[in-house]
């Protein structure tokens, strides 16, 4: 049968109700030569049986690359099965918070683990239930820090993200804050003499990335002097986050937020999303902090419990009180990433550090090879630049391999010509990596 809810009867009581004559009466604002003056082309219907052939038809023409070198901001990354056994049970399997989650005390509790472990990464004190993606967490801590101290310019440090800085810069035109980007230097790190020059008293926050979109670890600790001199909120990002594994605390270092993409915490690459947006501060940034907190507390028979503690968005008080208007989160994706460091457990280090050495050694193999260059000088996480001639030409002869090449800066750093971007993460091996070398080499 057709996909009609509503009887013919339905239909002509609601409009008499409405008071208009057809259905067509409801669109006439729309000129006639916009209207569709003859049903869709849609094919006939089919049985499920014939349905789930199509299907499985249309996915084997997908091409599953088995080596991937692409990062900048999406990572390869292995995923244990307890993950998807988890996260595909029933009473999980919902990409959003429900709305009444105040009554589920699972989801209540996995928010809260999950919650846990970002501040015990990050080195804070509270994280929220997790946010859409890194890139709106991060234009989120820009606007929490201009409400907050009621003044209007953000620093964005030229290495964040290209799609972070640009997602950052349409949050800041929507609140009138202006932004001043900082450069790089050889060392693939910020500019800290131009940081200096920047940041004043009108300077709300000061937002870098680490490691950043060259896989460069900035030195937080160093800047943030010159950024708490003036008053200005400390605001450190990432993109990859089994970085935290290794690297030291940006809460340690000083940092007032920690915001990041969790995407690399058991959530795979699957065009560009769904991706887990973490979002972390200080104690006294707990009222302020976007999205939804879970907290625990007891009964009245002494029993640990869980409630939503917080929910500062604009459904829920006076729309010029809010702090955002982000209504939901990316719960599912939290979930996931709660369940994959809950069984990685310590060996999160461990898999950092194997994600070095394979870095080390993929680029110390291509510096061997003809016309190869370094491009930055600073320490890296899994991902670098390396100069090379034609990058296109060496991605190409990768894709013919069936491998997913290098990302090419040049079209968001044009000063990066002839460049390529590539990562090593865990998942790959020392014959992988020949290959790659072998290929590159021509």
């Amino acid at each position: 049968m057709d996909y009609i809810p509503h009887t013919a009867d339905d239909i002509r009581e609601m409009l008499q109700v409405i008071g208009v004559e057809s259905i067509d009466e409801l669109f006439c604002d729309i000129p006639e030569t916009y209207r569709l003056g003859s049903p869709l082309n849609v094919p006939e219907a089919l049985s499920e049986q014939e349905i789930s052939a199509l299907i499985n038809r249309i996915a084997g023409m997908n091409a599953v690359p088995p080596t991937t070198l692409t990062g900048a901001g999406a990572y390869s990354h292995y995923i244990p099965a307890v993950v998807g056994h988890i996260i595909s049970r029933s009473e999980f399997y919902t990409a959003y918070t429900p709305y009444q989650a105040e009554i589920s005390q699972g989801i209540l509790q996995a928010i809260y683990e999950y919650q846990t472990m970002i501040a015990g990464l990050t080195g804070m004190k509270v994280a929220n239930a997790s946010m859409y993606d890194g890139a709106s967490a991060m234009a989120e801590a820009a606007v929490l820090a201009g409400k907050t101290l009621k003044r209007n310019r953000i620093i964005l440090t030229r290495s964040i993200h290209p799609e972070y800085r640009t997602v950052v810069a349409t949050y800041c035109w929507a609140n009138g804050y202006d932004i001043v980007e900082i450069p790089y230097r050889d060392s693939g790190r910020l500019d800290a003499s131009a940081l200096g020059e920047a940041v004043d008293d009108s300077v709300a926050a000061v937002i870098v990335q680490s490691p950043n979109f060259f896989g460069v670890i900035e030195d937080i600790a160093a800047i943030e002097p010159m950024v708490h001199a003036q008053g200005a909120m400390l605001v450190a990002g990432f993109t990859e986050a089994t970085s935290l594994g290794i690297l030291r605390p940006a809460g340690e270092m000083g940092a007032d937020i920690a915001v990041g993409e969790g995407q690399s915490f058991g959530n795979p690459l699957n065009y560009g999303g769904p991706y887990l947006g973490i979002f972390a501060g200080t104690e006294k940034l707990l009222r302020k902090i976007p999205g939804r907190l879970s907290g625990a507390t007891v009964d009245q028979a002494g029993q640990r419990g869980f409630v939503l503690t917080l929910q500062a968005r604009e459904q829920h008080i006076r729309r010029e009180r809010a702090t955002s208007n982000i209504c939901t989160n990316e719960a599912l994706c939290a979930l996931a990433a709660a369940v994959y460091l809950a069984s990685l457990g310590k060996n999160l280090t461990k898999l950092a550090q194997l994600n070095v050495y394979k870095a080390q050694y993929l680029k110390g193999q291509l510096l061997s090879l003809k016309g190869w260059e370094p491009v930055f000088s600073g320490p890296f996480y899994n991902e670098f630049v390396l100069r090379c001639p034609n990058p296109s030409a060496v991605n190409q002869r990768l894709a013919d391999e069936g491998i997913v090449g290098g990302y090419e800066p040049a079209g968001d750093y044009p000063e990066l010509d002839n460049t390529i971007l590539l990562c090593a993460t865990e998942m790959l091996n020392r014959k992988d990596m020949d290959k790659v070398v072998s290929i590159a080499a021509g």
